[in-house]
């Protein structure tokens, strides 16, 4: 077993879009999440999507952190956290945006590639807008979100906001454990005070996430430090209680985030199924989407939450492993390799 993958990063990560995939079978076959398993079990707090992203948040302010550790180029890390998002998601784009967009649009094929609004979904979402830009003449369901392409695209514009925040922190000599406890503390703050962010636009989308991402940066700042199976548990605990405090978005980038990373660093052989064949947890997300769209409107609207699920969950793996093994790996290659000659940075 390889340092790579000697450890549960991957299959966490995988079950973290997977359970995204989840969440949203209800809602595109049902047109509502409501009866949501995790939904219910919560007390309508959250789904268990909305954890998945947290999970993935936590992840990657622990993983992005210790990239730019172990970068001595500012340059080159840029480069990395760039080429880990955008490769994959313009050949998503161009799946979504030209072969299903065109089999599924009521408009003629050259009515179609000459509206504006293809160009219009293709600018939106290359510039990571968070706005859900309509295909011309497609509608996958009769729901509210029939016609949306890719809805889950809404947080990669916050993922490259995290990344350009620990560029600037370590830039500057801030990237440190106390400043990590502070963006901690503010994240739980702005999701208390979730409301009084309504006005603030992408800095109240950021203050609302951070505490996630953040969560990641202390463990990994924390070292070896603090990690103990009785804290783990502790952790557990208090996702119980403030669940049943109805305070459990609040209190999960603390117990969440510590309960992750201690998952995430441990290495249980059972789970190395689901990493062998790569990281398929970026495919799966920026997939898992369209393909349900797809089955809901390829079933004519029929088929019930459970098996949108698991046709799309199956479909969106084979999607993810051509993703994985066609483009994003060559892309973090690339990243490794190709020489940079900027400054080299602090840490």
């Amino acid at each position: 077993m390889t340092a790579r993958t000697a450890n549960n990063f991957d299959a966490l990560r995988f079950c973290a879009a997977a359970s995204v995939i989840f969440s949203h079978a209800f809602l595109l076959a049902d047109g509502t999440e409501d009866g949501e398993w995790f939904a219910w079990l919560t007390g309508n707090q959250t789904i268990l999507g909305l954890v998945g992203v947290f999970v993935f948040f936590t992840i990657s302010g622990y993983l992005v952190t210790g990239s730019y550790l172990s970068t001595r180029s500012p340059g080159r890390f840029a480069l990395k956290r760039g080429l880990r998002i955008f490769p994959g998601l313009w050949v998503n784009l161009l799946v979504v945006g030209l072969m299903l967009g065109g089999c599924v649009t009521t408009l003629s094929w050259h009515d179609y590639l000459t509206d504006p609004g293809l160009g219009l979904f293709f600018r939106n979402n290359l510039l990571l807008q968070v706005e859900n830009t309509p295909l011309p003449g497609v509608v996958f369901s009769r729901n509210d979100a029939g016609l949306i392409a890719n809805g889950a695209l809404w947080t990669l514009r916050y993922e490259l906001m995290m990344y350009v925040m620990v560029l600037l922190l370590g830039l500057v000599g801030l990237l440190r454990f106390w400043v990590c406890v502070v963006l901690l503390g503010i994240g739980v703050a702005a999701i208390g005070f979730e409301r009084a962010l309504t006005d603030w636009g992408d800095l109240g989308e950021w203050a609302w996430l951070v505490g996630f991402f953040a969560a990641g940066m202390v463990m990994r700042l924390l070292g070896d430090r603090g990690r103990d199976r009785r804290l783990a548990w502790l952790a557990v605990a208090g996702l119980v209680v403030s669940g049943w405090l109805h305070l459990f978005i609040v209190l999960f980038p603390v117990f969440g985030g510590y309960l992750t990373i201690y998952v995430a660093e441990r290495h249980w052989p059972r789970l190395d199924f689901l990493s062998r064949a790569g990281d398929l947890s970026y495919g799966l997300y920026i997939y898992g989407w369209p393909i349900e769209q797809t089955v809901v409107w390829a079933s004519g609207d029929r088929l019930a939450w459970w098996q949108v699920f698991l046709l799309s969950l199956a479909l969106a793996i084979l999607a993810a492993l051509a993703s994985w093994h066609g483009v994003e790996k060559w892309a973090l290659r690339l990243g490794h390799r190709a020489p940079i000659q900027l400054p080299a940075g602090g840490s």
